[in-house]
């Protein structure tokens, strides 16, 4: 063992012992929560009664093990800086969100998706075992054959079952570039049968397909965005500057070819948040030539709409143009492939919302995961929509209506922001029973929140 792993080890040591100790500071009578500087949930979340976990000391990589492919990485630690680690191996997670602040521990115990998910499935199936901070206040070591009832229900607990506070994980080679293929479609149904193809043969005219996900920016123009790694060394674009990615993609008719770096393909979406960067204004060619580049990118924009948001800004803002306030409308759902056209249907007739971004997905373990169960080896499509729209005549009447859509076409929706489920509902599309026999043994006083209460009546 190196000096500087020994040193890592030593440090994550010191972090395990801080964390704990602030667990046992907390008062039984009052919730434990984490102290987090960052978050990228969307949902309200009630003023806690005590101060945070400390998890100072959990933002790190702890190893990289380039011979066995895998790293070992403290829970808090970013997907930015676990890039910056692995990508000097040659080497990235099997999945890599799409923003920058987004933790390792978060992304497997909230969930996370991204263009290598229709071949890697999600990051918590890259997991080979994490260490636990449990509603009991001890650490335990979860795997598929060490704890595994905890380990199979972790993904999809938003924290209500515990805290990652280590995880080792795999990874996977990688090249230095990324060359990208951007294929428009006329009509939804074109789409979705090419993005099925390229699912189940991994190929596209003939090419290898690494990456792929969408974009549809109306029911008669939607793109596959498909990526391939190559060495081939070439100019490569930057959408860090004045061009923006999203506008990249869009052309008349045919392909339409582009390349990046690896690290900036895998983080091509995070400097404009997307597409919702505009909502600030960081699109407007004069505006963005002024915004400081170290603050283009998500965690801004993110800061920035909590501020709106805590003080209504933007209410105030329709009520001097005499306009009803807005509704805020931000999901991820994933609905089966063979339903997605309807979805797409459904939403553009309904939801005045676009762009909306496309992401297919398929579990590559085939036992399944209790809280959020889809089925082993079925295509599904994550489809992201980010934006508000008017107020209906009932509190958050569109989410509800995008709700039953999905439950009616046999899909899931994601919990990191608003929902609006009965108990019993909600049991049934989470692993209710599942969840409650966990919970019991690993949170018999309930120190942690209930999932339930947590994603759905925290408001």
């Amino acid at each position: 063992m190196s000096v500087r792993e020994t040193d890592a080890r030593n440090a994550h040591a010191d972090g395990v012992e801080r964390l704990l100790a602030s667990y046992r500071a907390v008062p039984e009578s009052s919730g434990v929560r984490l102290a987090k500087p960052t978050s990228n949930l969307f949902r309200p979340r009630a003023k806690a009664d005590a101060p945070g976990l400390d998890t100072s000391g959990l933002t790190h990589v702890i190893a990289v093990d380039p011979e066995a492919r895998t790293a070992e990485v403290a829970g808090m630690c970013t997907y930015e800086h676990l890039v910056a680690a692995t990508l000097a191996y040659g080497l990235t997670p099997l999945v890599v969100p799409q923003l920058k602040t987004i933790t390792l521990g978060g992304a497997v115990t909230g969930l996370g998706i991204e263009s290598a998910s229709f071949r890697n499935g999600m990051p918590h199936e890259s997991v080979l075992e994490l260490d636990i901070l449990t509603g009991a206040g001890e650490v335990v070591t979860a795997s598929p054959d060490e704890h595994a009832d905890l380990f199979r229900a972790f993904p999809n607990s938003y924290g209500t079952l515990g805290y990652a506070v280590r995880l080792r994980i795999e990874l996977e080679p990688v090249l230095p570039f990324v060359a990208l293929t951007h294929v428009r479609f006329h009509t939804l149904d074109n789409l979705v049968a090419a993005m099925d193809r390229i699912v189940e043969t991994g190929m596209h005219d003939g090419e290898r397909v690494d990456y792929l996900d969408g974009v549809v920016f109306s029911a008669d123009e939607s793109y596959l965005c498909l990526g391939a790694q190559t060495a081939a060394p070439g100019p490569t674009s930057d959408y860090t500057r004045q061009r923006i990615f999203y506008r990249s993609i869009q052309h008349d008719d045919g392909a339409l070819h582009d390349r990046l770096t690896i690290h900036d393909y895998l983080w091509r979406w995070d400097t404009d948040w997307f597409w919702c960067s505009e909502g600030f204004g960081a699109q407007h060619p004069l505006i963005r030539r002024f915004w400081p580049r170290r603050y283009r990118r998500s965690s801004s924009y993110w800061k920035l709409m909590r501020l709106a948001r805590r003080y209504g800004i933007a209410d105030g803002l329709e009520r001097l143009k005499r306009r009803p306030p807005r509704e805020w409308v931000i999901q991820d759902i994933e609905v089966p492939i063979g339903r997605t056209v309807e979805f797409l249907e459904w939403f553009l007739a309904n939801v005045p919302i676009e762009p909306i971004w496309l992401c297919p997905v398929r579990m590559r373990d085939d036992e399944g995961w209790s809280l959020y169960p889809l089925r082993p080896r079925e295509t599904y499509v994550n489809v992201g929509f980010w934006s508000t729209v008017p107020v209906g005549a009932t509190p958050g009447e569109t989410n509800r209506a995008i709700e039953r859509e999905v439950g009616d076409l046999d899909g899931h929706k994601s919990l990191y922001s608003e929902a609006f489920y009965s108990r019993e509902e909600f049991d049934a599309r989470y692993g209710g029973d599942a969840y409650r026999a966990v919970k019991e043994r690993y949170d018999p006083d309930g120190r942690l929140l209930d999932l339930y209460a947590k994603a759905v009546q925290r408001r």
